[in-house]
């Protein structure tokens, strides 16, 4: 059974990461919560999950043409150093700041979501 209710959270995950609709937090939530792995150890199978997922959706959209790839290079260009940083930061936290610290974020994006105004497709 417990392989099962990972498969699903997988499928739901990669689904829900493809359409850039917020697979990570299913996968990391699962992790934290469902299993015994640690948030970092959570978060790291999480990014690992998701370079394959990257790269499918990626090549779909610009496929579609709905990627503006000066935009994109120049986006990942600056988001690389940052990578970087939140790694060796991410390394010196500890495990209950680094879960305590991801908990304040999830909510906080909850309560933007909830709070904001829907705006109309034209």
């Amino acid at each position: 059974m417990e392989w099962f209710v990972a498969s699903a959270v997988g499928l739901a995950s990669g689904i829900l990461a493809s359409m850039g609709l917020g697979g990570g937090f299913v996968l990391v939530v699962y992790f934290a919560l469902f299993t015994d792995l640690m948030q970092k150890g959570a978060q790291g199978i999480n990014l690992l999950f998701f370079i394959p997922i990257t790269v499918i959706a990626v090549f779909m959209h610009i496929k579609n043409k709905l990627i503006d790839i000066k935009t994109a290079i120049v986006c990942s260009l600056i988001g690389l150093p940052a990578v970087v940083g939140g790694f060796y930061l991410a390394q010196n936290i500890e495990n209950q700041w680094l879960r305590k610290t991801f908990a304040v974020f999830i909510i906080i994006s909850g309560l933007k979501d909830l709070l904001s105004k829907k705006q109309q497709n034209k």
